[in-house]
């Protein structure tokens, strides 16, 4: 009877550290589970941080095209001012990134800043003074700045942001060659990062004046 009793001791024993060593397995494989889970769950999160921060920027940010002006010398527009403002809510701009597209359904031209570089002092009510153009040969677009608050625009640095406004300066001569009559343009500023502006028009049938509305 004693032996009887000395061995089902001895099993009681056994089935105990087996009991505790499967326990212990169960905890250390969920500990290591749910550290995964928290280091994938901690990347997911950042990565839909960032992402929804990207897509908010890329959203809000963007350039708004208010106007297009045309200089007309003898029956063709040579010059083109391309008025620009940054979208409601948009990020800083910066122009010397950005590129201006413009296809006359012949050619299109990439315009990318040049050195002509205008503040609002120096305008004296002429934004089409052959000066404030580039008259090399290639496809370089000025700026005129017409409201600068808080002077973010320089010809070195030219960012824009809320409340500024500029005109784009394109010789039109230089580049795409004068603009005649019924010739249909478009195109888009299109800035580093956010939405382009767009621009669409058609030159008049006829110039009987030398600034020209075009859009």
């Amino acid at each position: 009877m004693n032996k009887i009793r000395v061995l089902k001791e001895k099993d009681v024993g056994a089935i105990g550290i087996g009991a505790m060593i499967v326990f212990i397995s169960m905890v250390l494989v969920a500990g290591i589970a749910a550290s995964v889970l928290i280091q994938t769950s901690g990347r997911l999160e950042t990565q839909a941080m960032q992402s929804g921060s990207e897509t908010v920027s890329e959203v809000s940010t963007g350039i708004r095209v208010d106007s297009v002006l045309g200089y007309n010398v003898s029956g063709a527009v040579q010059r083109l001012a391309i008025e620009i403002r940054p979208r409601a809510g948009s990020e800083e701009i910066d122009l010397s990134e950005t590129v201006v597209e413009l296809s006359d359904s012949t050619t299109k031209n990439l315009f990318t800043y040049g050195s002509n570089f205008t503040q609002t002092s120096a305008i004296n009510g002429d934004i089409f003074a052959a000066g404030f153009y580039p008259n090399v040969t290639g496809v370089v677009f000025g700026i005129i700045v017409l409201e600068d608050a808080d002077g973010s625009i320089t010809s070195t640095n030219p960012i824009i942001n809320s409340g500024d406004h500029v005109f784009l300066t394109i010789n039109a001569t230089a580049s795409l060659g004068s603009l005649s009559t019924r010739v249909d343009v478009t195109g888009q500023v299109i800035p580093e990062e956010g939405s382009p502006g767009v621009i669409s028009f058609t030159t008049p049938a006829a110039y009987n004046k030398a600034v020209v509305e075009l859009q």
